[in-house]
């Protein structure tokens, strides 16, 4: 009689691997050999992209901090000076969601921030 081989901890890997790339187009989500480095590929990217995210969102924040300043008439550069010299410990998360939603408090702080 033929001797049973159990495989199950690779069946386990391979399902593992095969339900992480479920989404993936063509062999992508098929082909074990193709979804190993599909997925590797994937996670490489997140990862990669998880820490450009963050660079993404200052610059983003630069942006609505600069454009409600020119709204005043200062400029970026002025009013983050005029925060430091002032001790005005908000930082440009803060800064960018005031001037977004609250326009009125982020103008009591520009002026705070470039009257000296």
């Amino acid at each position: 009689m033929a001797r049973s081989i159990p495989h199950k901890a690779r069946n386990k890997r391979k399902k593992k691997l095969l339900r992480a790339a479920r989404g993936f187009r063509g062999g992508k989500s098929k082909l074990y050999k193709v979804v190993k480095q599909a997925i590797a590929r994937s996670r490489m990217y997140a990862y990669r992209d998880r820490r450009n995210r963050k660079r993404d969102l200052r610059g983003l924040w630069i942006v609505r901090i600069n454009a409600a300043c020119r709204m005043l008439g200062g400029s970026y550069s002025t009013f983050m000076d005029g925060l430091k010299k002032n001790d005005i410990a908000l930082d440009r998360k803060v800064l960018a969601h005031l001037a977004a939603t609250d326009f009125d408090a982020f103008k009591t702080v520009f002026e705070k921030a470039v009257s000296r």
